[in-house]
């Protein structure tokens, strides 16, 4: 269970360094990529499945729910 913490909160530290010139919706985006990849692999693993396929599901549907979200507000 560490492991799949420290794999999923070294690359969020890494890109949030380059956060600071991006737009709002760029932004927006990158932040429900890392919360969706977060929760879907937590869910996956937790559920008996394979962590990595729950982390790509839950980036994909969290970038794009970020981005939405972003562009109306």
């Amino acid at each position: 269970m560490r492991k799949v913490g420290f794999l999923i909160a070294l690359p969020v530290l890494i890109f949030s360094i380059g956060c600071t010139n991006m737009s709002r919706t760029q932004q927006g985006t990158l932040s429900g990529a890392a919360i969706g990849a977060a929760g879907g692999a937590a869910i996956s693993a937790l559920s008996g499945g394979r962590g990595g396929t729950g982390a790509i599901i839950g980036g994909v549907a969290g970038a794009v729910a970020g981005n939405l979200y972003s562009r109306n507000y």
